[in-house]
């Protein structure tokens, strides 16, 4: 048994099927398929079912996969450590960062994380919650810049910071004449909103109690793929939303007109950064979030008399259910 063979039938598991997992472990599919059957045939059994498509673990290759991946990050962490000892930070650091963070936060603080640390070669990916925390699992990232709590087996949450919350809304809605808001004060029936899978939709589900008061009233339903998006909506096609305070920072002065903040406690949403729970690269880490402290306001590093507004992660599936009947 030898590493290679353990990073092979990882990457056939990752990518379930053979060729694939050949192309991106640079070796020929033959030398990959060959370094599996020894595998099997000095374990004695069968890793991969190999007449389904795509290719899936049998039931005892699961666990040989699972112990393959602890293997192989207690591997890692022997180089980081020797690295650790002579006082360098240098190697590969993938992050997973949620869309409606991504454009506002990387700004603030690439330019001096990479100044800092010149020796780190920094990959940031756009990507879901779900989709991070799966990456995570599968060791395809190192970590995830996103928002919890998430209350998932395997992974570590380090808060960074709490981001308030602000409506931005349209001159004709009734909110707009308020100084402060309150979730009541928002109609329901004008709220644009994010499309299904991401957190802040969830969250403003959660916020507004959306499963308990009357929704509907526009004839146009319009789910935005974007933070972007939904200010646009607002301002052109009026009703209202809820936004990041980090999305409002380069508002001109007439867009600034239209936003609003709620009354305290001001309700927020708790930033993370998120690995799997044997994570190796911890200096990677470290670096990675003091660049980002030092790059926000000290106001946003604490959550003093302010509320966090949890993920409703059962809102976008009794949706879905309602959908899915809706279509039979």
């Amino acid at each position: 048994m030898t590493l290679v063979q353990l990073r092979y039938i990882i990457a056939v598991d990752t990518w379930r099927h053979f060729a694939t997992a050949a192309e991106k472990c640079f070796v020929t599919q033959p030398t990959l398929s060959m370094q599996i059957q020894k595998l099997e045939d000095e374990l004695g059994l069968r890793i991969f079912d190999r007449s389904k498509t795509p290719v899936v673990p049998t039931a005892e290759g699961e666990s040989i996969i699972a112990q393959a991946r602890e293997i192989l990050r207690e591997a890692e962490r022997l180089t980081e450590l020797v690295r650790e000892k002579k006082g360098e930070l240098v190697g590969e650091l993938k992050v997973g960062i949620i869309p409606t963070l991504a454009p506002y936060l990387v700004p603030l603080f690439l330019k001096n994380f990479l100044k800092r640390f010149p020796g780190i070669r920094l990959t940031l990916t756009e990507l879901t919650t779900d989709v991070i925390v799966e990456k995570l699992k599968k060791n395809l990232l190192d970590a995830g810049l996103l928002v919890t709590p998430l209350d998932e087996n395997g992974i570590t949450e380090r808060p960074l910071f709490y981001e308030e919350f602000v409506v931005y809304v349209s001159p004709d809605e009734a909110a707009y004449k308020k100084r402060y808001v309150l979730a009541d004060d928002i109609d329901v029936r004008h709220l644009w909103l994010l499309e299904e899978g991401h957190c802040l939709r969830s969250q403003i589900m959660h916020l507004c109690e959306l499963k308990t008061r009357a929704v509907g009233g526009q004839n146009v339903q319009y789910e935005a793929g974007s933070v972007e998006t939904l200010k646009k909506l607002v301002e052109t096609r009026n009703g209202v939303t809820i936004l990041p305070t980090l999305a409002v920072r380069d508002l001109t002065a007439r867009q600034m007109k239209m936003v609003r903040h709620f009354k305290p406690p001001v309700p927020v949403r708790e930033v993370s950064l998120v690995t799997h729970r044997n994570f190796v690269k911890k200096k990677f880490l470290d670096a990675l979030r003091d660049a980002i402290l030092q790059s926000i306001p000290d106001h946003m590093k604490h959550k003093k008399r302010r509320d966090v507004v949890e993920i409703d992660k059962s809102a976008d599936k009794s949706e879905n259910r309602r959908a899915k009947a809706a279509s039979r």
